[in-house]
């Protein structure tokens, strides 16, 4: 029996993470990605929880944040501190982490190809292979050399302008857009941010989300993030997000300045015959927090291990039903904390009014040592009946004051 051949569309910390478990498995697996030297915009944020599970070296992790204030619309600042020793949050750069996490899949056996695919040709059966169209730029040219590659599967995690998304017509979905600049500030006040992140939030900052300061190697990540209908405003947005930290930059060289699509829910069709989205291309960037390194690596894997698992090791060819195990194993251990992630979003983001709100319940020890620990380890974790009724109490609390003075 002929090996399985599948292709990875995307060597981001998704398809990276799907190629290397395809690969240990004995699959044939070709890795496509247009730009090897790329630098996603993002502000670069991953939980301790994935520094263990895909195994990833101190040297990558550029910062190890253990302090966040929070800063709300009228400047209260609550400051939020991570009390265990050994915890923290990693910030990263995403052409620093992208590049690891692709160069292993590689080593381990991966086909990385440096191209571009154009078009994905679905065939006209379940027993006849998928053929992608793309240009290889081996030569170093732009416009490179035209070939084809005929697989059985396909795994597209090229992000939120996903091609292999309109391939298989997986619907469409509303986005918002990031926007960052890379500012390198003298080394007093980079000694500021030595292990702090700041989030301000407000309208001046952003209608939807939230801005931040988030410390990397030799700079800062000063960024914000809307809805796409607010996409005419984002430099506005970002001139307010620097007018409110503008004391911390002072001296502040901007050395690069870059924006992306961020999607705001999961794709219509996820799978399709043999063809899965994974990462951003099927949607898995959380509400409220925005954060998608993560659960775009953990989705990939999951995919890739339905694969191996579907497949029995690479030796008959999984279905449409046997992907879609992927998705149903998925919703099942993250679906709620999406739902969750979308409730406070939509209640707390509402007007500055109910910042104000979400900001002074920040402060509380029991809220933050909660949401640590939902964030480090991506677990629900259960507090105590009395833990909770406080909290409970608290929110409430804050959204009656913040109601009450919302116009």
């Amino acid at each position: 029996m002929p090996t399985l051949r599948v292709a990875v569309v995307g060597a981001g910390p998704a398809g990276s993470s799907a190629a290397e478990i395809l690969v240990k498995a004995g699959i044939e697996t070709y890795l496509f990605e247009r730009k090897l030297d790329n630098a996603k915009p993002c502000g670069g944020a991953i939980p301790l929880c994935m520094v263990s599970e895909f195994d990833l070296p101190p040297e990558i992790i550029d910062r190890r944040v253990r302090k966040m204030k929070m800063i709300s619309p009228s400047n209260v600042e609550v400051n939020i501190n991570i009390e265990k020793e050994n915890e923290y949050i990693g910030m990263c750069r995403r052409e620093v982490l992208d590049g690891f996490m692709r160069d292993r899949a590689h080593k381990l056996g991966a086909n990385l190809i440096n191209g571009t695919v154009h078009k994905l040709e679905i065939p006209r059966n379940d027993r006849e292979p998928y053929t992608i169209h793309y240009a290889e730029h081996a030569d170093g040219s732009l416009k490179g050399i035209q070939k084809t590659l005929k697989v059985d599967l396909v795994i597209g995690a090229d992000g939120a302008n996903s091609r292999v998304a309109k391939a298989i017509d997986a619907g469409d979905y509303n986005y918002a857009i990031a926007f960052q600049e890379r500012i390198r500030l003298p080394g007093q006040l980079m000694n500021y941010y030595e292990d702090l992140a700041e989030m301000y939030v407000g309208n001046d900052v952003s209608p939807d989300f939230y801005g931040w300061v988030f410390p990397k190697y030799d700079h800062v990540a000063v960024g914000t993030g809307t809805m796409r209908v607010n996409q005419a405003k984002i430099k506005h947005l970002q001139a307010g997000i620097r007018a409110r930290a503008a004391k911390k930059l002072t001296g502040g060289e901007i050395i690069k300045v870059e924006a992306h699509p961020i999607p705001e829910h999961p794709r219509p069709r996820r799978v399709v015959g043999r063809v899965a989205l994974v990462g951003d291309a099927a949607g898995t960037v959380t509400k409220s927090s925005g954060e998608g390194i993560y659960f775009a690596a953990k989705s990939a894997r999951m995919c890739a291990e339905t694969i191996v698992e579907t497949s029995n090791g690479g030796t008959f060819i999984p279905n449409e039903a046997d992907l879609k195990l992927y998705l149903k194993r998925w919703d099942q251990k993250y679906g709620m904390t999406y739902k969750v992630l979308d409730i406070l979003q939509r209640v707390f983001y509402r007007s500055d009014a109910t910042r104000e709100a979400f900001v002074e319940m920040c402060a509380d020890k029991d809220v933050q040592k909660l949401t640590f620990d939902s964030y480090l380890y991506k677990t629900v974790v259960p507090a105590n009946p009395l833990i909770q009724m406080k909290i409970t109490a608290k929110t409430i609390g804050s959204l009656l004051r913040g109601s009450a003075l919302a116009p």
